[in-house]
């Protein structure tokens, strides 16, 4: 295990975007548990900007189609370009799920057991216990209208 925490101050969106594509390139160096996904997990108010945050991390692997806010679909998959560290982003909100049991009925362990995946979470407080610990916890703090405040517990960056 990594034991440090990255700490970033953004004042646009462009730069809170360039730190997601800096998570990815350090996580594509360090796969998920064997057999496992890459679970990013992402926390903050309301408007913080945890889509553009993902936004950020889909440009990074090549991603080309319009990246939206799954808040209705619950989940939206994008498949990465031939030779990408991962096969899929799996973009989830969770924001209207009520417990870890509407997480796993959306198929959580297929999604979460496949090394093909890295996933974005948002919301993961709203499924309790349905997000592991190895996963990568990034906390968006909204400082003012363009200040965001975007710590990463490195701790779990573990391989």
């Amino acid at each position: 295990m990594v034991d440090m925490e990255v700490c970033e101050i953004t004042c646009s969106p462009e730069e809170t975007q360039a730190v997601a594509a800096s998570l990815v390139r350090v996580l594509m160096n360090k796969p998920g548990v064997r057999g496992t996904s890459t679970i990013v997990a992402l926390r903050g108010d309301l408007g913080a900007g945890k889509t553009v945050f993902v936004k950020g991390a889909a440009m990074a692997l090549g991603v080309r189609e319009t990246v939206r806010s799954p808040t209705f679909v619950v989940e939206r998959r994008y498949p990465l370009p031939e030779g990408a560290a991962w096969r899929t982003l799996v973009h989830i909100d969770a924001y209207r799920l009520e417990s870890e049991d509407e997480l796993y009925a959306l198929g959580w362990e297929q999604v979460a057991t496949d090394p093909g995946n890295l996933i974005m979470i948002e919301w993961p407080g709203q499924v309790g216990f349905g997000v592991p610990e190895r996963a990568v916890w990034v906390d968006i703090e909204h400082l003012d209208e363009k200040t965001r405040q975007i710590t990463i517990d490195g701790a779990t960056y573990g391989a």
